[in-house]
C-alpha cells in the first residue's frame, strides 16, 4: 500500500472510530433507563449518583461491550467466510450457522437442569459444537469435485439448513414449559439476552485468539481471494488454510450469537461495505469491517430500544430489516 493509500485508511480509521464513539454515547444516553451526556463522565470517574452509576455499570456498559464484541466477531466471521468460499453473499446467518449454534443452545437449555446465566462460559463452546457440525454439513452438500465450492449452492444449501434447524428448535419447545419458549423465541429474534460482565469475559478470549489468527493469515487470505490455481502456484496449502479459518470463522460467530441470539446479516454487510471503502487488502479492511459490525449491532440495538416506548425490539430484527434489502440487491448485482 502506497503512502496515499495509507492516508485514505487512516482517515477512514479515523471516522469510523469518531463515528462509533458517538454511537456508543448514544447508545449509553438514549432509553428508558437514561443517563444525560454532561453526566458521563463524571460517573466514568466515580462521581455520579448510585443511580447513575447502577445504569452505566450494570446496565448500559456491558450491554454495550457485548454488542460491540458480537458485531466485531459477526464482522470478521463473514469476511473470513465470503473469502474462503468466493461468494459475497457468505453470511454466518444466511448459511445455517447462527441456526446451529442456536440448536445446541437450545438442547443444551432445555435439557440441563439449572440456571442458565452460571453457563456463560459454556455457552460458546456449545454453540461452537453445533455450529461447527452444521458448517460441515453445508459444505460437503454445497462441494462439487469438479469445480469446488459453488457459491449459489452455498447460500442455498446454508439457507436450507438454517430453516430447518430453526423449525427443528421449535418442535423442541413446542411441549416446553412457557419460561424455556419464552427464552428460544427471543434467542431467534435476536434479543440480547447475555448483557452482563460474564459475558463479556467468556466472549472476549474467542475474539481475541480469532482475531489473532486472522491476522496473521491476512496475507493467506490475500491469496485465496485470487483463486484456488493462483493460491496453488504460490504454495498456499489450500485445503489446510480454509479448514482453519473456518474453523475460526465458526468459533467466532458461535460465541457472538451464544450471546445476543440469531443474529443476521452484520457478517453480511459489514465486510461489503468496508471493501467499498478501502478496497479488498484484508489488512486494511477487516479494521474498518470491526469498526462497522460493532457500531451497526450497537446502533440496532439502540434503535430496538427507544423506537417504541412500551417495549423493546430484538436488535436482530433491526439489523434484519436493515440487512434484508442490502442482501437483495447484491443478490441482484451478482447475476
Amino acid at each position: 500500500m502506497n503512502h496515499s493509500e495509507t492516508k485514505r485508511f487512516q482517515k477512514w480509521f479515523i471516522f469510523f472510530i469518531i463515528l462509533s464513539i458517538l454511537i456508543w454515547i448514544g447508545a449509553i444516553s438514549l432509553g428508558s433507563s437514561s443517563l444525560s451526556i454532561d453526566r458521563l463522565i463524571s460517573t466514568l470517574m466515580g462521581r455520579g449518583t448510585f443511580k447513575e452509576e447502577f445504569i452505566l455499570f450494570s446496565v448500559r456498559l456491558p450491554r454495550m461491550l457485548v454488542l460491540c464484541l458480537a458485531g466485531a466477531a459477526l464482522a470478521t466471521a463473514g469476511a473470513i467466510l465470503q473469502t474462503i468460499s468466493k461468494n459475497d453473499l457468505a453470511d454466518p446467518g444466511i448459511i445455517g450457522i447462527n441456526a446451529g449454534a442456536g440448536l445446541g443452545i437450545t438442547i443444551f437449555y432445555l435439557f440441563v437442569e439449572s440456571d442458565i446465566q452460571h453457563y456463560a462460559y459454556v455457552l460458546p463452546v456449545v454453540g461452537f459444537i453445533s455450529a461447527l457440525l452444521t458448517a460441515v454439513c453445508v459444505y460437503i452438500f454445497s462441494y462439487s469435485k469438479h469445480s469446488g465450492i459453488q457459491p449459489v449452492k452455498l447460500v442455498l444449501v446454508g439457507v436450507g439448513f438454517a430453516s430447518a434447524l430453526s423449525g427443528l428448535m421449535m418442535i423442541l419447545i413446542s411441549s416446553s414449559e412457557r419460561q424455556e419458549v419464552e427464552f428460544v423465541a427471543q434467542w431467534l429474534a435476536g434479543s440480547i439476552w447475555g448483557a452482563d460482565w460474564p459475558f463479556i469475559v467468556a466472549l472476549l478470549p474467542w475474539l481475541v485468539i480469532g482475531l489473532v489468527i486472522v491476522f496473521i493469515k491476512h496475507k493467506t487470505l490475500d491469496i485465496i481471494s485470487m483463486g484456488e490455481d493462483r493460491a496453488r502456484g504460490l504454495g498456499v496449502l489450500i485445503s489446510r488454510e480454509r479448514l482453519l479459518l473456518m474453523l475460526v470463522a465458526v468459533a467466532l460467530a458461535a460465541a457472538a450469537v451464544s450471546v445476543t441470539g440469531g443474529i443476521s446479516f452484520v457478517g453480511l454487510m459489514a465486510p461489503h461495505i468496508a471493501r467499498q471503502i478501502i478496497g479488498p487488502v484484508h489488512k486494511w479492511y477487516l479494521p474498518i469491517a470491526i469498526l462497522v459490525g460493532s457500531s451497526l449491532l450497537v446502533l440496532a440495538d439502540t434503535i430496538g430500544r427507544i423506537i417504541v416506548d412500551f417495549s423493546t425490539i430484538p436488535a436482530g430484527i433491526i439489523v434484519a430489516l436493515i440487512g434484508s434489502p442490502y442482501f437483495i440487491y447484491l443478490l441482484i448485482k451478482s447475476h
